[in-house]
């Protein structure tokens, strides 16, 4: 299931193509092969994607602290958080399409099950489930579980 906070002027149906483009792509969790997405409007839903404020996603993500800047994913919900939404992050400058995948894989990750990890080394892709909105170094920014495709 896929969420807009009201008050935040975004367009709920962009929100959503950009969230089913991201997990249909091969390079996202689904291009495993052991893992498929579909979306509901309404009843059970695994989990969901949720476009919130940053004051809403400091609510939503207690009792973890986002400080009005992260994201997180809890309890079901993968909550982005709006202002990172709109202004990326530094590891993305000038790539806010990039930082969205990112960000849509990274916490989806979390639902799937997955956690935090770190750069492997220098130079290397940064692995999606690294906190990359803190920083990617020695890495790079890399924003698919899958860089090159899993099939």
């Amino acid at each position: 299931m896929v969420e807009v906070e009201g008050r935040l002027g975004v367009d709920r149906v962009a929100f959503a193509h950009v969230v089913e483009r991201v997990l249909s792509d091969p390079r996202s969790w689904g291009g495993s092969g052991r893992v498929g997405f579909r979306r509901v409007s309404r009843g059970p839903a695994s989990f969901r994607v949720t476009l919130a404020s940053p004051q809403t996603t400091d609510r939503l993500c207690l009792p973890l602290q986002t400080n009005g800047s992260f994201s997180c994913y809890m309890v079901g919900r993968a909550v982005l958080n709006a202002r990172r939404w709109h202004q990326g992050a530094d590891a993305y400058a000038g790539r806010l399409r990039a930082y969205r995948t990112y960000v849509v894989n990274h916490e989806v990750g979390h639902a799937l099950g997955e956690g935090h990890v770190g750069c492997p080394a220098a130079g290397h892709d940064a692995p999606v489930m690294m906190q990359q909105t803190k920083g990617v170094a020695p890495c790079r920014a890399n924003a698919w579980p899958y860089p090159s495709g899993h099939r």
